[in-house]
């Protein structure tokens, strides 16, 4: 199976979400204190980043 470079993004864009989603998920559900904001906030930056690769698909 040959990946070309818009695979690998789309790839990269999907685990990303489910990374970020998972964070979010663990600083909402797991750690209820000041951690909780940190992990949250790491999830939101990895849904911003997984939206820059998806931005990017079919440019590169």
């Amino acid at each position: 199976m040959g990946m070309n470079k818009n695979t690998v993004l789309a790839w990269a864009t999907f685990i990303m979400v489910i990374v970020g989603l998972g964070l979010i998920a663990l600083g909402a559900f797991r750690y209820r204190h000041v951690s909780g904001w940190g992990f949250a906030a790491v999830g939101v930056g990895f849904l911003a980043n997984a939206w820059v690769f998806n931005a990017l698909k079919g440019r590169v």
